[in-house]
Order: structure tokens, then sequence, then C-alpha cells
């Protein structure tokens, strides 16, 4: 999709040009998965792929929302507070606007909003993140407010956890709004602390691959594995002065094994705390310029994802570990929440084509349809693009 197709597309919707045109990426989460919100690292990174939003005001005192990607739309008049419209995409950005008002900043006339994505939906790379943070990013222009980015960052993961009720950690909001090139963001969720590390790709690209499997994430058993998590700190608490699971390294969590008594909540637990510190030496290695090692650990984190958290399912363990296996590849693993999503894969740039073809196959021919098969790059994170 061209920038013309989009200008034409936003005449054809409203009868008048664009005023502005802003982008956010979607991201893929390199190593650090389910740690968000027990307080750990994470290593996510932007991605090429992401969500347009053409806006205009105008002067029918409605906000008018329209996706190129969704046949919903949604036409309500400005007001100073706003209540979520069903499951449709447009509560992402209403619940947006919903607590710009409530903090003071609500829109004095009515706005024309476009939105086009060309990321895969329910696949894993945060497009609903991306779909918030450009909107709030937007907004803070058009309204003058007086936010940061980290503060957009923290009012739109505000809406994933009030307005849209995903108990989710601030992860996807930070990578695609503090995105850079080249870049990984190694990024302490619960200080907000963060370090780009260099990602020295080299003869290397970055593949996405899809499952095709959509996933709800309210609807999944993510909130089920936030409340194991709870469970497993209060059981901690008992003797050890913490507020999150990862603020202890694997060594301590073997040190007061006795108080997990429950099998499943010891596998959850285990895995967050080793994930957590393997979040560390990816950053060393990455910093040696050690790509293979930092393959090597996304593979023991997919092995930890899949038999200890549980969050993976046939559809990802047959992508990475047929990737695993692939000449050319030198690490794989489910990236998201799981359930269906995508799986990351680090491919030598020279085998994409036939790794692309022979995975596709692979994948048909054992879970019954196609994958889909994306190479990308590691990008900036919001804009304005014009």
């Amino acid at each position: 999709m061209n920038d013309q197709h989009l200008h034409e597309s936003f005449r054809q919707q409203f009868g008048q040009p664009a005023a502005g045109v802003y982008f956010c990426p979607g991201r893929v989460n390199l190593i650090g998965e389910h740690i968000d919100y027990n307080g750990g690292l994470v290593m996510p990174c932007a991605v090429t792929f992401g969500t347009w939003l053409l806006i205009a005001p105008n002067s029918s005192g409605l906000l008018r929302f329209r996706g190129m990607n969704f046949p919903e739309t949604l036409d309500i008049p400005v007001q100073s507070a706003y209540e979520k419209q069903g499951k449709a995409w447009f509560n992402y950005p209403l619940g947006v606007i919903h607590l710009f008002a409530q903090a003071g900043h609500s829109l004095q006339q009515g706005y024309d909003l476009l939105y086009y994505g060309n990321m895969p939906i329910s696949s894993g790379l945060s497009s609903s993140a991306s779909i918030e943070v450009v909107t709030a990013f937007t907004f803070n222009q058009l309204l003058q407010s007086p936010y940061t980015k980290l503060d957009l960052v923290k009012l739109t993961k505000r809406v994933e956890n009030e307005f849209i009720g995903v108990n989710s950690g601030i992860m996807d909001q930070f990578a695609v709004a503090f995105g850079e090139h080249n870049k990984a963001l190694m990024l302490n969720c619960e200080t907000l602390d963060y370090t780009a590390v260099d990602v020295p790709l080299g003869e290397y690209v970055l593949a996405i691959v899809n499952t095709n499997k959509p996933r709800n994430l309210a609807e999944s058993k993510y909130n089920e594995r936030v409340a194991e998590c709870q469970e497993a700190l209060k059981a901690l608490q008992q003797e050890l002065p913490i507020k999150e699971l990862c603020e202890i390294d694997a060594d301590a969590l073997h040190q007061h094994k006795h108080l997990i008594t429950d099998e499943t909540i010891w596998k959850r637990v285990r895995h967050v705390v080793e994930e957590n510190d393997r979040v560390k030496k990816a950053a060393q290695v990455l910093e040696q310029g050690d790509l293979q090692s930092f393959g090597e650990l996304m593979q023991q984190s997919h092995q930890s994802l899949k038999e200890l958290y549980e969050v993976s399912g046939i559809e990802l363990d047959t992508i990475a570990e047929y990737s695993q296996r692939y000449p050319g590849v030198i690490g794989a693993r489910m990236t998201g929440a799981g359930f269906g999503g995508c799986a990351i894969a680090l491919v030598k740039g020279s085998v994409f084509e036939s790794y692309s073809k022979d995975i596709t196959t692979y994948y048909t021919e054992a879970i019954g349809y196609e994958p889909s098969v994306y190479q990308s790059v590691i990008a900036d994170g919001v804009r304005q693009l014009s």
C-alpha cells in the first residue's frame, strides 16, 4: 500500500484530504517472554510492519473511525467520556481518546480517522499497541498535550488494562514507541529503565512466521498465567522481601522451592525467573557480537515456554522446531503471548527464500493450512510521516 493509495482512500471515505499521516510499527520480542508483568527484563524490537493513521479535523462534531483492514466503522459525537463499544477494533483508539479526555485534554472538534495496518491481525506482533500508540502520539501533537513519549506509553497501557480489559504488561507499547533501527531494547518492566542493545544481524535476517491460528488475548489463558504468577509471588513472599518474581535469580528460587507445593505453579515460576536470567545473558552475548550464542538462548527460551509455561502449541512448536533444524538458521522461538500467533527465526539472508518455501510446505503438511512468512529489519518507533 503506497502513500498515494492511502491518501486516495482517505479522500473517498471522508470527502476531504488528510491533514496528517502518522506511523507506528509493530514489535516482536526477541527474548524474555511472559515476564513483562512480573517486573522482569524483556528484549523487544520494532519491526518494518505497522499501522498508518491518516487524520483531518471535520466540522461535524463527530469522531469518524474507519479501518481499511476491518469492516466495522464508528461515528460518535465528541464528548467528555466514552465507553467501550462491543469488541470492535475501534475500541483501541476510542480508549486513548477517553483517557485523554479524563486527563483534561478533551477534543474541541470532530476528526476523521483512517487506519491501515500491514501486520497480520491476532498474530502477536502487537497490532493493538501499534493502533493505541499511533493514536496517542497523533493527538498529543494535535492537542499540544504535555505528554512525553514515556507518558504516552503508560497511558496506552492503561487503555489496554482498563478500557479493553486485558491484564497485559507495558512491553508492547514501550517497544513500538521507543524502537530504534538495528537495536533491541533491554527494558526493565518494573523501573522502565532501558538500554538500546546493538543486534549485529550481519548476513542474517529476522524471519517472522505467522501460524495463522488467530488468538484473542482477552479470551486466552493469558489472564490465567498472570494469576498463577501472582500465586507464586505470594508463596515466595513468606520468606523473601520481594515485590516481583523477577527480583530473584534461579539460584535463589531453587533455595526457596519448599514454599511452592503446587507442581504447576512451580513450573510457571521457574520459567519466569530463568527467562529473566536468559535476557541478561542475551544482552551480554549481543554486546560481544556473538549472534550464535544469542540464537541458542532463543531456543532455550522456546523450550521453556513449551514445557514450563505451556503457552506454545503444536503450530508454534512445528515452526520453531523445524526452523531450529534448518541449515542457515541459528535461532528460533515463539514470540508474543503464544496460543497461536508468530514465531521468529534468525535466518541467513542467502537461504531465506528456500527457507520460506520449505517451512510453508512442511507446516502445511503437518497442520493442514499454510503459514505466512515475512522478512523484517529492526526498525524505528512511532513517528509522523507528513
